[in-house]
C-alpha cells in the first residue's frame, strides 16, 4: 500500500476517534460532577521497505481534567458537593468501589442512598441506608444525621458517614462508565481532610466554547486527511497512465 495513502487513512481514523471524545465532552456539559476527557496526538513512524520517512498521528487519552467545576447552590438536602479536592465513593455495577464527584443523591429502595446515575453511595462500613426521617443533615466531614419521624428538632441521630477519599491524581484513571478508579484496582483510603457542602452541586468542568473550537479544528483536519487520500489516488492513476503510454 502506498505510504501516503496509509498516512491519510490512519490520520482520518484518528481524527474520528478524537471527535468522538470531544462530542462526549460536549454531551456532558450539564452532567453533575463530570470530568473532561483529555486528548492528544502522538507521532508514530511508519515502518516498511526503505527508510521510515513518514509518520502518522495516533490519538490517545492521557488522562482527565481534574479542574473543579462550578458550584451551584440548590438548597436541597441530598445535593452534595466536594469542597476542593476529594471524591465520593460509590459501588460500581460489578460490585467494586469507584469514585465520583457527582453528589446529586436520591433515596432508593430500602432507604439506600444512591447517586443520580443509580450507584450506591458508600460509607465507612458499606452502602448507607437511611431510616424514615423528617430532615437530613450532612456535616462538613460527611457525617449524616437525621431527625426521625415524629421527633423534635433537637433529636438528631447519626446514621453514618460518607466515605470521602483523596488519592493522588497520578494513581487514578477514568473508565468507560464515567467512574474513576485506582489504576491498581485497589481501594482508596478515607481522608478526614475532605470537606462536603450540603445543598450544593458541582457542575461539569467542560468548557463548551473550547470544546466546540476543538471539534471544528478536528473536522478540518479530517477533511485535509481525506483530500490527501484523494491526492494519493490521483497520483497513482497518473502514474498508471504514464506507464500505459510508455
Amino acid at each position: 500500500m502506498d505510504k501516503m495513502l496509509y498516512v491519510g487513512m490512519s490520520g482520518a481514523r484518528q481524527r474520528m476517534l478524537a471527535l468522538r471524545s470531544v462530542n462526549n465532552n460536549l454531551a456532558n456539559t450539564t452532567t453533575t460532577g463530570f470530568r473532561e476527557d483529555l486528548n492528544q496526538f502522538r507521532s508514530m513512524p511508519v515502518f516498511g521497505p526503505g527508510h521510515p520517512t513518514r509518520v502518522y498521528a495516533m490519538d490517545e487519552r492521557p488522562g482527565i481534567n481534574f479542574a473543579p467545576g462550578p458550584l451551584q447552590h440548590t438548597g436541597r438536602e441530598l445535593d452534595l458537593a466536594i469542597d476542593g479536592e476529594g471524591w465520593f465513593t460509590v459501588q460500581a455495577p460489578d460490585g467494586s468501589e469507584a469514585l465520583t464527584r457527582a453528589g446529586n443523591l436520591t433515596i432508593g429502595p430500602g432507604g439506600l442512598l444512591m447517586t443520580g446515575t443509580g450507584h450506591l453511595l458508600m460509607g465507612d462500613n458499606g452502602p448507607i441506608a437511611l431510616p424514615p426521617a423528617e430532615s437530613i443533615t450532612v456535616g462538613r466531614d460527611g457525617t449524616i444525621s437525621i431527625r426521625p419521624v415524629g421527633q423534635s428538632a433537637q433529636a438528631l441521630v447519626e446514621v453514618g458517614r460518607i466515605k470521602l477519599v483523596n488519592p493522588p491524581r497520578d494513581e487514578l484513571e477514568k473508565g468507560e462508565d464515567g467512574l474513576v478508579r485506582l489504576k491498581d484496582g485497589g481501594l482508596a483510603t478515607p481522608d478526614i481532610n475532605v470537606r462536603v457542602q450540603q445543598g450544593t452541586l458541582e457542575g461539569s468542568n467542560v468548557n463548551p466554547v473550547q470544546a466546540m473550537v476543538e471539534m471544528i479544528n478536528l473536522q478540518r483536519q479530517y477533511e485535509m486527511q481525506v483530500k490527501m487520500m484523494k491526492t494519493a489516488n490521483d497520483n497513482a492513476e497518473a502514474a498508471e497512465s504514464l506507464l500505459r503510454i510508455s
